[in-house]
């Protein structure tokens, strides 16, 4: 079975942003704007990281 993956591509200011998509194709996640693309693959290496186990919080008012 195929997994997931982070796809990075430019948005149209030209910041370097990050997708992660399911293994059918659906974008499950989207990453704010990065000034390079260094940047935006530190975030995505962060997540990995940093959420690999990560709970669910329900908050209100938001």
């Amino acid at each position: 079975m195929a997994s997931g993956k982070f796809e990075v591509y430019t948005d149209k200011a030209g910041k370097y942003r990050f997708r992660l998509k399911a293994s059918n194709g659906q974008v499950i996640a989207v990453g704010e704007a990065y000034n390079s693309k260094s940047a935006c693959l530190n975030g995505i290496e962060s997540i990995k990281k940093n959420a690999p186990d990560a709970p669910v919080e329900e908050v209100s008012g938001e």
